[in-house]
């Protein structure tokens, strides 16, 4: 199959494995275009008989992902679930619901979209120097792609709710303690690595690979779209209130935000 892309590079590296990096260096922020064109991508990737497993990564060794693009953000709070946040998780939750396994092989920083974009992924392999972060309350607002929920089933409720409220970047090796990632290797072999387990896995049968998958992800007590409607209330409630125009203006203008507290 044909992949004509820009904002995600595609690249079948073994029998069945294909990887998709995001290449919006230096730290691969998640824009419409690329959520657009992730969305598309991932219903390719899972039409196309040739892939039985997909590594997701970022271009470059300074982030994986950091985030969404704040200078989208600016302009849209009050319609901010309509006009970029709907598109965002459309985008990840493709990533989530595509039936094949997936990895997310992590350099570098990984934090706010990017974070919520790799919990998508069913393995998450990071990088020793890698640090994990959701600094979304410093802005004023909240985990808008699915963090308010993926993040408590992956770590459990009390650690996820310390992370999203301190907004604290934590180091690698207590993201792979807490669970956030499955494996830590050297800094430089994210990609080798999971390109090695994704090999494995390719090595097995398909109709048992979705079937552990679709089990593993749906046996859950809220379905994916009963917690999309529920996020999308409190997004707006967040996003159009006045301190978060302050956080993100505070940070595109690089100086400390003046919540009002009201």
């Amino acid at each position: 199959m044909e992949y004509e892309n820009k904002m995600l590079l595609i690249e079948m590296v073994e029998k069945g494995v294909a990887l998709v990096t995001l290449n919006n260096p230096p730290i691969n922020i998640v824009t419409l275009p690329m959520s657009k064109e992730m969305a598309d991508t991932f219903a390719k990737l899972e039409i196309d008989s040739a892939v039985k497993v997909v590594v997701l990564t970022g271009a470059g060794v300074k982030g994986f992902c950091a985030g969404s693009d704040l200078r989208e953000l600016a302009g849209i709070r009050n319609v901010v679930v309509d006009v970029k946040l709907r598109q965002e998780n459309t985008s990840f939750n493709s990533i989530e619901l595509l039936t094949k396994p997936t990895i997310a092989a992590i350099e570098g920083v990984v934090c706010g979209g990017g974070a919520e974009m790799a919990m998508c992924c069913d393995i998450r392999i990071i990088s020793d120097k890698s640090r994990v972060g959701f600094p979304e309350i410093k802005l004023g607002v909240i985990p808008g792609s699915g963090g308010i929920w993926r993040l408590p089933r992956i770590v459990g409720y009390p650690k996820a709710v310390e992370l999203m409220l301190l907004r604290e970047l934590i180091s690698a090796p207590e993201a792979k303690e807490i669970g956030f990632a499955n494996h830590m290797v050297p800094a430089g072999t994210v990609v080798q690595a999971a390109v090695a387990m994704a090999k494995k896995i390719a090595e097995k049968p398909i109709r048992s690979l979705r079937m552990i998958k679709a089990a593993a992800r749906t046996l859950q007590d809220k379905s994916l779209e009963e917690c999309v409607a529920a996020n999308f209330s409190y997004c707006e409630a967040v996003f159009g209130a006045n301190d978060a125009g302050e956080g993100i203006a505070a940070f595109l203008e690089k100086r400390p935000a003046a919540f009002d507290d009201k």
